[in-house]
């Protein structure tokens, strides 16, 4: 009996070693040095350095020159630290509401409004949204960047995201990713 229990004590030993250091330190490792990007967060800096966000994090934009951001449910807005959904289902008002006035809010010409515009997502921080959502929006920031509606369709184009092999997701569009190219394009000018 005093066998078994030292062996197994040795077996949990060497396996919490192994599976619990060594396997996650190479795992970092060669995430460290395969995909360097993707390991810290796929963090975007401006062309000074500094740190303006993540591909993986929404942020809210909310001015009629930017693409605007799917809305927020996380904490006080794109919260990371509280990431969550509203927990609200299809029939509280308080939801209902919400929407309501984010449709009245976004709506143009009579054109019904891309749904992602509208709804929070599960997390509340989806940085991503639909092409249908960032076209919608083709009109006013062309208007307010003084720019034609071709260039920033075109943009958007660019800007797509297609699904993962082909068959995994959604095509998407990075808000940040598309905001900050309308910026260069006006420091340009």
């Amino acid at each position: 009996m005093k066998k078994h229990i030292i062996t197994s004590l040795l077996y949990t030993a060497i396996t919490a070693v192994l599976l619990g250091i060594a396997y996650p330190l190479a795992v970092t490792a060669i995430a460290r040095i395969c995909f360097p990007d993707k390991v810290n967060g796929q963090l975007i800096h401006n062309s000074a350095g500094e740190l303006i966000g993540s591909k993986l994090i929404g942020q809210p934009f909310t001015g009629p020159n930017y693409f605007h951001s799917r809305p927020s449910a996380a904490g006080t807005g794109y919260d990371a630290g509280a990431s969550s959904g509203s927990n609200l289902g299809p029939t509280n008002k308080a939801l209902v509401d919400r929407v309501a006035q984010s449709v009245a809010s976004e709506q143009q010409n009579g054109q019904p409004v891309p749904i992602d515009l509208v709804t929070a997502s599960g997390s509340g921080l989806d940085p991503d949204i639909s092409p249908a959502a960032a076209f919608y929006q083709v009109s006013r920031v062309a208007h307010e960047r003084h720019l034609s509606e071709d260039a920033v369709r075109e943009l958007i184009g660019r800007q797509i995201t297609p699904r993962q092999f082909g068959f995994l997701g959604e095509p998407r569009v990075n808000v940040l990713s598309l905001n900050l190219k309308l910026d260069e394009i006006a420091a340009q000018r």
